[in-house]
């Protein structure tokens, strides 16, 4: 593709897509004692743990206190724990509790219904292609 522009904007339609089909599939999912922003929280944990504070403070892109009170509301419905980094005490990680862990997996199992109807008209080198086009994303763009 010779103009750069119009891969830029074809970009930004597909992360407005992105973001609009992570809320069709995210929407019906209800826990009786989880906010949306806990739930991202978790979501985020569950394919980037153990994290510390401040990684889940940029990605949520929150402040630092309002991301320690979220962690601290979590850990006391035990969705998450908390411990010490090996190499630096002062250091905390924090990663999905068994909890948590089984409420996401019951997440992604909903998630999971979703796409698969989503591409169930798919043919095999279609499949193949979104399987190659999602690598070179997450290796040229989503690194």
């Amino acid at each position: 593709m010779d103009n750069k522009k119009e891969l830029f904007q074809k970009f930004i339609a597909l992360t407005t897509s992105v973001h609009q089909v992570t809320y069709d599939f995210t929407k019906d999912i209800k826990y009786d004692d989880i906010t949306p922003l806990q739930y991202r929280i978790l979501e985020y944990m569950a394919v980037s743990q153990p994290s510390t504070l401040s990684e889940i403070s940029l990605c949520m892109h929150m402040s630092m206190p309002n991301t320690s009170r979220e962690i601290k509301k979590l850990s006391e419905k035990q969705l998450i724990e908390k411990f010490d980094a090996a190499d630096d005490k002062r250091k905390q990680y924090i990663q999905l509790s068994k909890k948590g862990q089984a409420l996401m997996d019951d997440a992604f199992l909903h998630i999971e219904t979703l796409f698969l109807e989503r591409i169930n008209t798919a043919s095999e080198e279609d499949l193949e292609q979104l399987s190659k086009a999602i690598d070179i994303l997450q290796a040229k763009v989503f690194f």
